[in-house]
């Protein structure tokens, strides 16, 4: 199976099966699927039947199920997006693979470099299109920022910074029970869930990093993952980078700075901000709002790569690049 050989169009849609329908599912991602021309979601899966059925009926999506291999195999389901937390991506994605279905997951694509290069490896032996949720990359608000970059608006780039930063929520506080928090899914805690977007968005702006370290620890003990990470990398071009992300700070930060030998920009990775371009030719500022359904850019272009109108800027190779990235961070070399 390769890709040129999908076809569907609105009369006869692409039909995508969901595994996990969480809070991801349901604003970010499944209703872009649903609005998505030439597509249909035609069924879901949760392990709890009650919540299954739930989202089912008020999303209006015909079927439902607490088992994975009924939308998996299938045969009225052409396509998998698989939204689980990142433990069974690699469980789930092997399974999409040996049905021979088109599949996107969610970032991180794996825990780790090796889950997610079975992964890759799985879709690339049989040429299925392989797609990761790494959605900012086709956002109109970073297209613009990879714009000035690409017409030399700053000049050379020379480094780039991140710092993130929250307080604890209440859940955190609570020492209640979170995935996103439990070593054993995320070693990375909320770095695994967020700074995976932002070093994913920088390879996509400013090429491939080619070599990174990090310091990890728990400086509050609230949970077993790591809340305090920074890291230090090198882009392909010799662009360096920094970033530092603590979640047990007093407010809430999110800002970059990419420096040029001629200028600046200035933006947010994950929260709503204006981007900022300082140069020769003085401040501009440019308010661009996301879409309601954020994933609404990466699943169009999902659409387009399978009918072979161009390449998709999310695919199984570039996050599995983001995914050594992570590893070489989080192992501290």
């Amino acid at each position: 199976m390769t890709e040129s050989r999908f076809h569907f169009s609105e009369e006869e849609p692409l039909r995508w099966g969901v595994i996990g329908c969480g809070s991801v599912a349901e604003k970010k991602s499944v209703p872009a699927y649903r609005n998505t021309s030439g597509f249909r979601v035609d069924m879901v899966m949760r392990r709890n039947a009650g919540k299954a059925e739930d989202y089912a009926n008020r999303h209006l999506i015909p079927k439902w199920t607490t088992d994975a291999d009924e939308v998996i195999d299938n045969p009225n389901i052409d396509a998998v997006y698989i939204a689980t937390p990142p433990d069974t991506h690699k469980y789930y994605s092997l399974k999409v693979a040996a049905a021979g279905k088109p599949c996107c997951v969610e970032k991180p694509m794996a825990p780790n470099y090796a889950d997610s290069l079975a992964i890759y490896e799985a879709f690339q032996a049989k040429g299925i299109p392989l797609f990761i949720a790494y959605y900012r990359r086709s956002l109109p608000r970073f297209l613009q920022i990879k714009e000035w970059l690409d017409n030399g608006l700053i000049g050379e780039v020379r480094h780039v910074h991140w710092q993130k930063t929250k307080a604890p929520n209440d859940i955190d506080l609570s020492k209640k029970y979170n995935w996103r928090t439990d070593a054993a899914i995320a070693k990375g805690g909320y770095f695994d869930d967020l700074a995976s977007h932002g070093l994913d968005l920088f390879n996509f702006l400013l090429g491939d990093i080619v070599d990174a370290n990090g310091m990890t620890t728990n400086q509050q003990g609230l949970y077993s993952a790591f809340d305090a990470v920074t890291a230090n990398w090198m882009h392909k071009r010799g662009i360096t980078g920094s970033g530092d992300w603590n979640f047990g700070a007093h407010h809430r930060t999110d800002k970059v700075e990419i420096l040029g030998s001629e200028g600046s920009i200035r933006f947010a990775v994950l929260d709503e901000a204006p981007i900022e371009l300082d140069n020769i030719s003085g401040h501009q500022v440019l308010e661009i709002p996301q879409p309601a359904h954020i994933q609404e850019f990466h699943v169009e272009n999902i659409k387009n790569h399978l009918m072979g109108n161009g390449k998709h800027p999310s695919t199984g190779k570039t996050g599995l690049h983001t995914s050594w990235v992570m590893d070489k961070i989080l192992n501290g070399n």
